[in-house]
């Protein structure tokens, strides 16, 4: 669908958020008006059995898509962003624990500032993280900023503005399920994209979560390692390659010690998979090099 760069697109993907769908969607109607531009909200309905697609409809400023079946997080905002008539796209959840009064501000942050981001970043000393879930969004914000090599404020925020255009070039790197903020925020910065974050508070969900903590969290480490080897290999391949060329070095010492000799084929096995790994490192990114450059020469070719 093509979209009209001179408006702005809210799109609420929702799975079974019936109790707090319609608040979300009374606060946000307001908020968009004060941004001055042509605004439209979209409410995509992840194939909810809960009554929240009538919840939605009830409100005519509300374009309500379906999906048949619960196809997840991400799978909800692709269609959304594929639906929208406006190239500024503002993404938001329909449980009630983001901000929305804050839209206006980050809208306005992306148009007058440099950034081709602006993420809610959930800093405020209020802000309901549940306790379970903390180390967890610690780890995986630590791991994503070794990855992307810069400081990443909150990785997987599900409030924030990005333009359309930007997000469907990307959609081949987007997953269905929750990591799909996780992998935007990732994507874009390996991309040379600006992003900048605005501190919001957070606040506690209405209804039931459907995060699952350790299976989620995997699932994020290992979309971050996939992001990695397709942005920064050597950030992936060069540290793995020298903890094998060390373990090899100090093996080899051990060994010396233990067994008055060098256990040669071991250690020679070691250290031959860590050159490989290193190897193997240096030609994906040269490959990535090649790969840039080829979009950088022709931009149509993402389009």
């Amino acid at each position: 669908m093509k979209s009209n760069p001179k408006g702005i697109s809210l799109i609420v993907p929702v799975f079974n958020e019936a109790e707090g769908i319609g608040r979300v969607l009374e606060q946000a109607e307001p908020v968009l008006r004060q941004t001055g531009l042509a605004t439209e909200i979209i409410v995509v309905d992840d194939g909810s059995h809960d009554g929240t697609d009538v919840a939605a409809a009830q409100r005519p400023s509300v374009r309500l898509l379906r999906h048949n079946r619960n196809r997840g997080y991400g799978a909800a905002l692709k269609t959304g962003i594929r639906h929208a008539r406006y190239d500024l796209i503002c993404i938001t959840d329909g449980d009630g624990t983001y901000p929305n009064e804050r839209i206006a501000e980050l809208v306005d942050r992306l148009q007058t500032g440099s950034a081709d981001m602006v993420i809610g970043a959930r800093l405020g000393r209020k802000a309901a993280i549940p306790w379970l879930r903390r180390p967890a969004k610690w780890f995986v914000n630590r791991f994503a900023a070794y990855v992307a090599g810069e400081s990443i404020a909150d990785v997987n925020s599900g409030l924030r503005v990005f333009p359309r255009s930007v997000a469907i070039g990307l959609f081949h790197l987007l997953p269905d399920g929750f990591s799909f903020t996780t992998t935007l925020t990732l994507a874009m910065l390996g991309s040379g994209y600006l992003v900048d974050y605005v501190p919001i508070q957070y606040f506690d969900r209405v209804g039931k979560s459907k995060i699952r903590p350790i299976a989620d969290t995997l699932a994020f480490l290992q979309l971050i390692s996939r992001i990695a080897l397709y942005f920064a290999p050597l950030r992936v391949f060069l540290p793995l390659s020298g903890a094998l060329l060390l373990m090899a070095l100090l093996w080899a010492g051990a060994s010396a010690v233990a067994f008055g000799r060098v256990a040669d084929a071991s250690t020679a096995v070691i250290a031959t998979a860590g050159v490989q790994l290193a190897a193997v490192g240096l030609l994906a990114e040269l490959i990535n090099g090649r790969l840039a450059s080829g979009r950088d020469e022709d931009p149509e070719a993402d389009s």
